[in-house]
């Protein structure tokens, strides 16, 4: 199987070769790339395995997952073949690389939180957890996909209090979604605008080793 997508895969520096890892996927914005989301993940790296997937769509000098025909309101059909191919990158990536299959995290930023909520929807309990930072789940996605159980999916989502680009009230209805669908949800608002604080990634990094059965940093 080959890759439909460009990325950096970044190993703990004292891996064992007879163990496996458990992994954050990171999904980074629009116009945005993958090593901009490494610099919010970095802290974990001496104990997961961190997947940094670019957009495989130039958007200026950097890239995107899919095109939108307005703010909010994605082409349905490259949204719907993005899903398709991050799922078969996500198992591209699990054989290929010693990936704990059972700790499996995706970790997105805006249009990569959208598809991180989105995977966590058609996956089901094949990802452990996610992390949303600042996005929503599309309404066709919730009416017409079929989605899967996320019952015993681990969720934080966050959201900016002064959001310009997706108000806060997103926020709150993404977290009401969830909030219906499993009970290990955790949903916080930060003093920010379309971005992550350093309380946000602290608390984030904090949380994802807890979940992963870590000791918290």
């Amino acid at each position: 199987m080959n890759s439909a997508y460009h990325y950096d895969i970044h190993f703990p520096v004292n891996m064992d070769p007879d163990k496996q890892y458990p992994t954050v996927f990171t999904l980074h914005g629009r116009g945005s790339d993958e090593k901009n989301m490494f610099g919010l993940v970095e802290s974990l790296a001496d104990e997961f395995i961190i997947v940094g997937i670019r957009g495989n769509l130039t958007l200026g000098a950097g890239f995107q997952y899919y095109e939108l025909k307005s703010l909010g309101n994605p082409i349905r059909e490259m949204f719907d073949r993005t899903i398709q191919q991050l799922e078969e990158f996500i198992q591209y990536a699990t054989e290929k690389y010693p990936i704990d299959a059972a700790k499996r995290y995706l970790l997105g930023f805006s249009q990569g939180a959208i598809l991180s909520m989105t995977l966590a929807l058609t996956m089901g309990d094949e990802l452990k957890g996610i992390v949303a930072l600042n996005g929503y789940v599309p309404s066709f996605v919730q009416l017409e996909y079929a989605l899967k159980s996320v019952e015993n999916v681990s969720v934080f989502v966050s959201h900016g209090e002064f959001d310009s680009v997706f108000p806060v009230r997103i926020g709150h209805e993404t977290a009401n979604y969830f909030r219906n669908l499993t009970s290990h949800l955790i949903f916080n608002i930060y003093p920010t605008d379309h971005g992550v604080s350093e309380d946000n990634q602290r608390d984030f990094v904090n949380w994802l080793h807890q979940d992963a059965g870590l000791l918290s940093l």
